[in-house]
């Protein structure tokens, strides 16, 4: 069962390498915004299977801090991603 769980985690954490692609390459702000999001619920994830299948409860407690600070920042990573946004056009949209 351990094997199985800590192959679950890999699988996560393969998941979240592609969308750190997606985070970096993104054509537009909601692609990098929800890949963000999915770092940090894959993050999540993978900790909670990794604490589970090794009984380590200092993953569980980093899983936890993950869940409070993931929200966090997505926010930061959403505000700085607009206000640098690329994808809109000089002068604003009423140009």
């Amino acid at each position: 069962m351990n094997a199985f769980l800590l192959a679950a985690a890999a699988g996560v954490l393969a998941t979240v390498a592609l969308g750190l692609v997606r985070v970096v390459r993104g054509p537009a702000c909601t692609d990098r915004v929800m890949a963000a999001q999915l770092l940090g619920t894959g993050g999540l994830g993978a900790l909670l299977l990794y604490g589970v299948a090794t009984r380590t409860s200092a993953a569980l407690d980093v899983a936890l801090l993950l869940a409070v600070l993931t929200p966090f920042a997505t926010v930061a990573l959403y505000r700085g991603v607009v206000s640098g946004d690329d994808d809109d056009p000089p002068g604003g949209a009423g140009a």
